[in-house]
């Protein structure tokens, strides 16, 4: 096999006036005119309206290459272009090849006979994707409704693109085109592996491997199939291989190789063991031609997941079990990781899920209004230990049924599967993202049900299960999130008793934190609430006269149409009017990580009943207020900062409910951990009011009540005073006189903020250099809450903010600098640091 490389120097043509002009391929469109100078970067102010006219019309992507005689003796030659975006004609020397009209399959032809020895050019004329779902809508005898947004594009459900280009309530409308991800001429002689897929069960200490492999040959002939995984450790002998002769006919043929495996390191989730990948090697060849064999290379792991989805006392289940042993989901909802395909680099991927990982995610939910994501991302949560719920990509919206459009996307889902089924890390399929609840959304739905449900079903059930079930039987079908599970058409908004739960009574209800406390969902795989970014991420594109939350500016870069009046009010119920515009968008962040730890705290305390939440959401794709933990740039807001706290595998949860104090130990590690909890009720000033103990054992696995009291019970009233509770603890099992123990930390107040007296905590700041580092000392003589160091204008970020520190008490923080980033001096850190906290945040 031998491949020409298609990636680097293109032209991109606009077909309305001939002007042309240099792309890269990865690519799309309007980063080549953001390149050029052509259009304005519309993630500054408003020019999002200003680059609308890009997705209106037609753009011709061409690349010029030479082939030598030697490539083309290739007995075939194929074109693999793996995202193209999104309707689309192919060309090779100005000859139709093919048309592709959806960026969830794979475009791959036969191009042997269109090319030539020298010079050859391949053109890819993208069409209008908007006037395309425009047509498309003509077409259709009914309407079928979608969800819209405050800058969008029409009809965005009736093509196969990514579903929030045409705008979100957190993204802009950049209805853009491209080529995405690989792209290639593939030269073959004798036959080639299109999939090869594994299926793995465990028989005591050994493994049954048996590998799927789907074959093409363009004539028959004898081969030799040949499957070697390999040891993990180099210089050592496979640990298992098999080869064997197989008569292949012309077209496509499958041969089934069986692999013996013993006692193969398992693989796990993050925090649960490690993540040990294996090399997976499958080799097709016809003899006559044994230099020209096709290897298929890729990294497999061991391990038994499975839904646990059944009827209980609390309703029906949901909870992952790997490796017989229950995981409790930590993690949030992922989105594309930039809305301009060509800044989605993998740098930025990696930099997103390994700070999931320092928060101690263990599962991300790809969301379906997005796209299948490339290959290193599922690699890196292969290595990462980080499960993947995995959506197909439907949102918000209903879908035609017409023949066409199913068989599109029954293509589309079968390369998907076989893509994507031997990551260790896959753990779910779900059909779509609110499209069941979607049918009641809609006037024409709710006016004529029945039509739409055949719809929901005939794309659900008719073709994404159906697909899932047959090539991916051993993994988990879910029909819809959220879902009461197959067959179930509960209303899981409200309903908190079965499967996954998307609870959003906080955020568009306005309803008080408390509510969180009032529902008890079995798996919640959606919840949030929005805060404004940082100044330095809000400086990248509102121009400084309008650094005000009302601003023209401002308010583009807020998508929800209540958005702004929702964060505003609830900053109010709880906390005093803040000084100023920092000051504001610090205390965004204060109730943003306020509100998530008073949900996922409390649904942790709830297990076995509750096994998971996914917050809305991990990341953002421009700079805009949402509902993200982690900003455009990949800084963290103060939600990331606690949600490594309240995700940690040891963690105390206090929370007042009824009427009463209640403390719980969390513990998700596999030991039996002797306990302490020490609790102190404190004055604003820092004195102590009254103090509370509790010894216990917490089990591997559990969640224990260690205190409960009622309030009235207390000392001094709930504004005169807050808990802070600390949770020391070491295994159980310790030999004795190991006196190694861990602490885990967290205050609560008794009521809202803004109805306490605080004490200036007068707190101190030094930035010290200690080991080529810098680290920022901090020391307050009253009790400091939320406190929140940065730094404006220096790329990188402080190991931890968002904490409280006691009167007296003394932190010190490493200032981290961003990757590939230069370390600043002390002097530079010094002029850049900026401290908040809450009693500095209003006058």
């Amino acid at each position: 096999m031998e491949r020409v490389g298609l990636e680097g120097s293109w032209m991109l043509t606009r077909i309305a006036d001939g002007s042309s002009r240099p792309m890269r391929i990865p690519g799309d469109i309007m980063s080549t005119l953001i390149a050029s100078g052509e259009l304005p970067d519309p993630y500054v102010d408003r020019n999002e309206l200003l680059v609308q006219w890009v997705g209106l019309e037609d753009w011709l992507l061409t690349r010029e290459f030479e082939l030598t005689p030697e490539f083309l003796a290739h007995e075939r030659i194929f074109l693999d272009l793996e995202v193209v975006d999104t309707v689309a004609e192919v060309r090779l020397n100005d000859e139709l090849l093919g048309i592709s009209d959806n960026m969830f399959r794979r475009f791959r032809r036969e191009a042997k006979s269109m090319l030539a020895p020298g010079r050859n050019r391949l053109s890819v004329l993208i069409r209008s994707p908007e006037r395309a779902a425009i047509a498309r809508a003509a077409e259709i005898p009914y309407p079928i409704p979608a969800s819209l947004y405050p800058v969008h594009s029409p009809h965005r459900n009736l093509i196969r693109k990514a579903q929030c280009m045409a705008g979100w309530d957190w993204g802009p409308c950049l209805m853009t085109g491209g080529i995405y991800d690989d792209a290639a001429l593939i030269g073959i002689d004798g036959p080639r592996i299109d999939y090869a897929t594994t299926r793995a069960r465990r028989e005591g200490d050994c493994w049954q491997l048996d590998i799927d492999i789907d074959l093409d040959s363009a004539e028959p002939c004898t081969a030799c199939v040949r499957a070697e995984l390999a040891a993990r450790r180099p210089g050592m002998p496979p640990l298992a291989a098999q080869a064997c002769e197989v008569e292949l006919p012309r077209g496509r043929a499958r041969k089934t190789l069986g692999l013996r495996v013993e006692r193969p390191e398992l693989w796990w989730p993050q925090g649960y063991g490690e993540q040990p990948l294996y090399e997976l090697y499958v080799t097709v060849s016809d003899p006559r031609k044994a230099q020209d064999a096709h290897t298929l290379t890729k990294r497999i792991g061991f391990r038994e997941l499975r839904l646990v989805s059944e009827e209980d006392g609390w309703g029906r289940s949901m909870k992952f079990v790997v490796n017989g042993r229950e995981i409790f989901a930590k993690g949030a909802n992922w989105i594309p990781a930039d809305a301009l395909p060509a800044r989605a680099t993998p740098l930025r991927i990696e930099t997103l899920l390994r700070a999931a990982t320092a928060a101690h995610m263990n599962m991300l939910r790809v969301w379906g209004g997005g796209r299948y994501e490339s290959d290193r991302f599922y690699e890196l949560c292969d290595e990462l230990g980080i499960l993947v719920w995995q959506d197909c990509m439907f949102s918000c919206a209903l879908y035609p049924s017409e023949p066409d459009f199913l068989a599109n996307v029954e293509a589309e889902i079968r390369h998907q599967v076989l893509r994507l089924k031997d990551h260790p890390a896959l753990a779910l399929w779900c059909g779509n993202n609110e499209a069941l609840g979607a049918i009641t959304w809609y006037e024409e739905s709710r006016k004529n049900p029945a039509r739409y449900i055949v719809d929901y079903d005939r794309l659900t059930e008719g073709v994404l299960g159906r697909v899932v079930r047959e090539l991916d039987p051993d993994r988990a079908w879910w029909p819809s999130s959220p879902s009461a599970g197959p067959n179930d058409f509960s209303d899981n908004w409200h309903a908190d008793n079965r499967g996954d739960m998307h609870y959003w009574s906080v955020w568009h209800e306005g309803k008080p934190f408390s509510a969180y406390l009032e529902v008890e969902p079995r798996f919640c795989s959606e919840f949030g609430f929005q805060s404004f970014p940082s100044y330095g991420t809000i400086a990248t594109f509102a121009p400084e006269d309008e650094r005000n939350v009302t601003s023209p500016a401002m308010e583009h870069h807020q998508r929800h149409e209540r958005g702004n009046a929702l964060i505003v009010e609830t900053m109010l119920r709880y906390f005093r009017m803040p000084r100023g515009f920092r000051e504001t968008l610090y205390l965004s962040q204060v109730q943003q990580a306020l509100a998530i730890k008073t949900a996922v705290e409390y649904w942790r305390s709830l297990r076995p009943r509750c096994m998971g939440t996914l917050y809305w959401q991990l990341n953002d794709v421009w700079p805009v207020a949402s509902w993200s933990s982690l900003e455009y740039n990949g800084s963290w807001k103060l939600l990331h900062y606690e949600a490594r706290r309240f995700y940690a595998p040891v963690a105390l949860a206090l929370f007042q409910k009824e009427g009463r104090v209640r403390a719980f130990g969390l513990n998700d590690s596999a030991a039996v951990l002797s306990a302490h909890l020490a609790l102190e009720l404190r004055h604003f000033d820092g004195s102590c009011a009254g103090a509370y103990g509790a010894e216990a054992e917490l089990p591997p696995d559990s969640a224990t009540l260690l205190w409960d009291l009622p309030v009235r019970e207390l000392p001094c009233r709930p504004d005169e005073a807050f808990l802070s509770g600390r949770l020391a603890y070491a295994p159980a099992s310790a030999p004795e006189g190991d006196s190694t123990a861990h602490e885990v930390r967290t205050e609560l107040f008794l009521t809202e903020p803004k109805r306490c007296a605080l004490a200036d905590p007068q707190l101190d700041a030094e930035v010290l250099e200690e080991g080529g580092g810098l680290l920022l000392a901090l020391r307050a003589a009253a009790p400091a809450f939320f406190v929140a160091p940065s730094v404006e204008g220096l790329p990188g970020r402080f190991e931890d903010a968002g904490f409280c520190l006691l009167a007296g008490e003394t932190r010190t923080l490493r200032f981290i600098p961003a990757q590939g980033a230069a370390a600043p001096t002390r002097r530079d850190l010094e002029a850049a640091l900026r401290l908040l906290h809450l009693h500095a945040s209003f006058e």
